[in-house]
């Protein structure tokens, strides 16, 4: 069953709306500086960008809020900030999207997570980071943690939203897998390269096929070689499905250890993939939460990261739009 009808997808969504999701992992700001390219700098042979206007965005797993947020549920924002303006401005956009923040730890002494990017002409020249990516102190673990447990009670489902900047520790990560099992509360993970074989035992793994190549050393060109990558994901973490993306190849979700159900992308016109796993992890968690199976779930999913696709920039999924994208398909 690779569709779903738009009265089944108003359904399932309605039934999310208002419904509380948490999201722990690595918050970040994005910054856009853009401009225009008349000279070249006397300095060094480089540009030099005349700033038009500035702009900053929510982004790593604060993008997956403002996902949820678009898709009518209240996202809970687990994560470290710094003690700094980027900390107070990532709050701001974190509380104009609707987020409940009492979360968000702050760390004296740890950055909060910035990206900068210089665009122009529409042509990105150069990004700059200012961050760090060691591990949580114990301490501010402990906080982190208390935070999880203390709204464990009022959420639906958790989200472990991770890009290695130190937030989602070992520690934290089993300790949260832990707490919700308590709960009964399902976790679906985002991971990425460094902790990837960590998050076990979780709801839902939905890695991207470049990180799973990545870390099993293969390739995965064929069904074959994609049974073989679902069945060791399973061995290794032993969830209960995998969802893996797959570029213009759309997605394959794994029911279990042997069944798995391609998905083609719904993708029209790719202008920028920038953002599409969190839509992808966020409309997949909602759905579920109102009520839709794990391949309708899957194929709403599909379709509104084909819709980010087709965006310039990264752009949450609105609830409307994807309804309308689907009632408009084949």
């Amino acid at each position: 069953m690779n569709h779903i009808s738009p009265d089944r997808a108003r359904q399932v969504l309605d039934r999310a709306r208002g419904q509380r999701i948490a999201v722990l992992g690595d918050f970040m700001l994005d910054r856009h500086l853009k401009g225009a390219v008349r000279r070249i700098s006397p300095e060094a042979p480089v540009p030099v960008v005349e700033i038009d206007s500035e702009m900053t965005l929510l982004g790593g797993a604060g993008n997956v809020v403002q996902n949820l947020a678009s898709l009518e549920l209240v996202p809970v924002a687990l994560g470290a900030i710094g003690d700094d303006q980027t900390g107070r401005t990532l709050v701001q956009h974190l509380e104009q999207a609707g987020a409940d923040v009492g979360g968000m730890v702050k760390c004296p002494g740890r950055p909060t997570t910035e990206k900068t990017r210089v665009i122009a002409s529409d042509q990105h020249v150069v990004r700059v980071d200012r961050e760090t990516v060691t591990d949580l102190n114990p301490a501010e673990e402990d906080q982190l943690l208390g935070a999880l447990d203390q709204v464990l009670p009022t959420i639906s489902a958790l989200i472990l939203q991770d890009y290695n900047k130190g937030v989602l520790t070992e520690r934290v990560i089993a300790s949260a897998i832990s707490l919700c099992a308590k709960h009964s509360v399902p976790v679906s993970v985002d991971p990425k390269f460094d902790r990837f074989f960590s998050y076990r035992h979780t709801h839902l793994f939905k890695p991207n096929v470049r990180e799973v190549e990545r870390v099993l050393g293969t390739r995965v060109r064929d069904d074959d070689q994609l049974l073989a990558a679902g069945r060791a994901l399973f061995d290794r973490l032993q969830p209960e499905r995998v969802l893996i993306t797959r570029g213009e190849k759309g997605m394959t979700l794994f029911l279990d250890r042997e069944r798995f159900e391609h998905i083609p992308t719904r993708a029209i016109k790719v202008h920028d993939v920038s953002g599409a796993g969190d839509t992808v992890i966020a409309t997949f968690v909602a759905a579920e939460c109102g009520g839709a199976e794990p391949v309708e779930a899957a194929v709403l999913a599909n379709y509104a990261a084909g819709v980010v696709c087709g965006e310039v920039g990264v752009v949450p999924i609105e609830r409307q739009r994807l309804i309308e994208v689907i009632a408009h398909s084949d």
